[in-house]
């Protein structure tokens, strides 16, 4: 049973200090799906709310300025997977019989600067990664989420050749690519030397490797076959398949790259993949989660779009970008079009809806008929999702 994607909505993306509270930007995105699939909120059955920086009950904080209709809301937080972890949770639901319809948004009111625990008091989330670093790897003052991604560029970098100036490609292409996306933070080009001439941060990555402090909200209806038939709804966009991993021992055998996620993105992968039939080489367009450039590089391979070792040369071929052999991150992904935490999955859910209805304007990728959505976060918890395009 494929899941219905009836509406789309995303507010654009803003630094910190020039966006609107978490409540605001998220009844925006939630009025803007509404409005997409021409429902009204009581048609709504049940609602999940993605987020990380924000006290219990935010959902409801934000739905209720759009109305208050006595729904299950659901709550959810999963780092930087919260928003796909919800919209994982809202195709459940479908699947299960349990509502028709349902809603499910994401939304972050960021502060500046690098992310950093909140609660001094009380075990970090992250101790187990922390403890697998290498210990020559440990005396930086950098973030630490820069540090994660930036040993696991400096490991990809060791272990296939590639030359670590190669990361920057991804920013200059990923700039060229949010050109196009009035939702985007970035929009200005930049060179390959601009970006290696931004302030060092970690390892390979500089400043413009890195994703930046962003606040924003989306959101997506989704329904089953019936409902939208019954209602009139589009029905070209449906999710194909699903699949949701978390980490196995392996994550901390010492691999920088595990650690970061790279085996349970390709566990996810191929569970997309076996379970749907469609061969990787298949895929249109892909949003993954490029927070920093290394990632995006690791991804490729992850996601199988190129075979173990390949990625630079991937990306020396031009088979990331439009002529290429799949269209990676049109939306600019999050190293441009910004990474506010709780609305990244359902942003890259509004973009490949977008793609696969063929009205992403001046981004558009011609003739796709399937996407890949891959949403990561640490600790850990990755979600890949696979839309088609039906008649």
């Amino acid at each position: 049973m494929s899941v219905v994607v009836a509406g789309v909505g995303m507010t654009p993306f803003a630094t910190p200090s020039r966006a609107e509270t978490y409540d605001a930007m998220g009844e925006r995105a939630i009025r803007a799906a509404l409005a997409d699939a021409e429902l009204s909120i009581d048609e709504i059955r049940q609602a999940y709310a993605g987020y990380v920086y924000a006290d219990s009950a935010a959902g409801q904080t934000a739905l209720y300025g759009v109305g208050t209709t006595g729904m299950p809301v659901l709550n959810v937080t999963n780092y930087c997977a919260s928003g796909s972890s919800a919209l994982w949770l809202g195709r459940q639901a479908i699947l299960s019989g349990s509502a028709d319809c349902v809603l499910v948004f994401g939304f972050e009111q960021m502060g500046r600067g690098a992310i950093g625990s909140v609660y001094e008091d009380r075990p970090d989330s992250l101790w187990r990664f922390s403890a697998a670093r290498l210990t020559e790897n440990r005396d930086s003052d950098a973030p630490l989420a820069a540090q994660f991604f930036g040993d696991a560029g400096i490991a990809y970098a060791e272990k296939y050749g590639m030359d670590p100036a190669t990361f920057a490609q991804i920013t200059v292409k990923s700039r060229r690519h949010a050109a196009a996306n009035p939702y985007a933070v970035f929009r200005d080009p930049v060179t390959t030397e601009e970006v290696l001439a931004s302030p060092h941060v970690y390892g390979p990555l500089t400043r413009l490797q890195c994703c930046p402090p962003t606040c924003g909200a989306a959101a997506a209806i989704l329904c089953t076959e019936d409902f939208a038939i019954s209602r009139g709804l589009e029905t070209s966009v449906r999710i194909r398949a699903q699949a949701m991993t978390s980490d196995r021992s392996d994550t901390f055998s010492g691999d920088s790259m595990s650690l970061v996620g790279s085996g349970i993105a390709r566990r996810a992968a191929d569970e997309i993949y076996e379970g749907s039939g469609v061969d990787p080489h298949d895929l249109g367009v892909v949003e993954l989660h490029d927070c920093f450039t290394a990632n995006e590089v690791i991804a490729y391979e992850a996601l199988r779009l190129t075979p173990e070792g390949t990625s630079e040369r991937f990306i020396f071929d031009g088979q990331n970008t439009y002529g290429g052999q799949v269209v990676t991150n049109p939306s600019g992904g999050l190293l441009s079009k910004g990474h506010p935490l709780g609305a990244t999955g359902l942003a890259q859910c509004a973009e490949l809806v977008w793609q696969l209805r063929g009205t992403a304007g001046d981004r558009q990728v011609a003739n796709a008929s399937l996407a890949l959505q891959h949403n990561l976060g640490l600790g850990s918890a990755c979600v890949v999702t696979l839309y088609e395009r039906t008649r």
